[in-house]
């Protein structure tokens, strides 16, 4: 029997890219989202690979709805091995221009998902002493930007409980894992329906990868576990700063962080957005910016290739020191 994997926020965006690349690996994929329409065409391409696929609409802010659809998978693809959280939701905007009630949703959706999600693949995990959570974080978890404060805050947040998981099961000598993917923007449809305030459109902050290329590093972190996965020089480079010169990376961002947010002229008015419901149609794994953005990461392939990347290390130093010996 194939490994089972659940992905939420299978629809579109990373989501959809990780629940394809499950299949690609040999999985059997468990779809959950909102957006009935992304969630079908998700499953033909599943199945396209020859693998089964299940998919369940649910919101994960309900955390009663998503333990339903974690039975529900298992009884049509059989025990969950891996669960991957990545539904979010997100506004742009500064601070001062949130609701409560915005402020309340976001969090609710990207923070509190998370911990519906790996309470309920935990449920079913800790029993049978196996089993992979995978969180899609962000490295705004660890270096926060302006006009996303409750997202940011939210992903800080699933750092913090995540953390606090793995020591609980390294105390109990579990031998289910949980990790982290640190991801750097990346080419999404978020930015298209996500509710915006902003007065030009929102874009993630440049350089942009692919949602393939997180696929690859989130699919490989199932089967090679650590602690966290960092994805991108982008996502060092954002960790690097903000533990050398947190200061001078504030006052950096304050002038240059809401430039690099917007692109491109005006929001259109009354654009719908997909804060409280789903927008109809399939929306894919991309949004609008493939001539921007990058389908490959030489530090993720560093990373998974460690033996290799050692070795020509190696012969490096060695060239090196043979060279100055002559």
């Amino acid at each position: 029997m194939s490994e089972v994997a659940v992905v939420t926020g299978a629809s579109a965006g990373v989501g959809r890219a990780v629940a394809r690349q499950f299949a690609r690996e040999g999985y059997d994929v468990g779809l959950i989202a909102r957006g009935v329409d992304g969630l079908r065409a998700a499953k033909a391409e599943v199945e396209a690979f020859g693998r089964r696929a299940a998919f369940v609409t649910a919101d994960v802010a309900d955390d009663g709805a998503i333990e339903a659809a974690a039975t529900q998978i298992e009884r049509e693809l059989g025990p969950i091995g891996v669960w991957t959280n990545v539904a979010f939701s997100n506004v742009f905007a500064e601070f001062k221009d949130l609701t409560a009630a915005e402020y309340r949703r976001i969090t609710e959706v990207a923070y509190l998902g998370y911990v519906h999600g790996t309470m309920a693949a935990l449920r079913r995990m800790l029993p049978r002493n196996r089993g992979t959570v995978i969180q899609v974080g962000s490295a705004l978890a660890y270096r926060s930007i302006p006009l996303q404060s409750a997202y940011c805050g939210a992903k800080a947040a699933i750092r913090g409980f995540t953390d606090s998981i793995r020591c609980e099961l390294l105390h109990g000598g579990s031998a289910v894992k949980i990790s982290m993917a640190i991801l750097p923007a990346v080419n999404t449809p978020q930015f298209s329906w996500c509710r915006s305030k902003l007065p030009r459109k929102a874009q993630p902050v440049p350089p942009i990868f692919q949602p393939e290329v997180i696929a690859r590093g989130v699919v490989w972190l199932a089967t090679h576990h650590r602690r966290e996965l960092r994805i991108g020089w982008s996502t060092l480079k954002a960790l690097v700063g903000q533990n050398v010169a947190p200061g001078f990376v504030d006052r950096l961002l304050a002038k240059s962080g809401y430039d690099a947010q917007q692109y491109n002229g005006p929001v259109a008015k009354e654009r719908p957005d997909n804060l409280d419901h789903p927008l109809p149609g399939d929306w894919g794994a991309h949004g609008a910016f493939d001539s921007r953005s990058r389908s490959c990461s030489a530090q993720l392939w560093l990373t998974r290739h460690p033996y290799l990347t050692t070795a020509a290390l190696g012969a490096v130093c060695w060239l090196f020191a043979r060279k100055a010996l002559h």
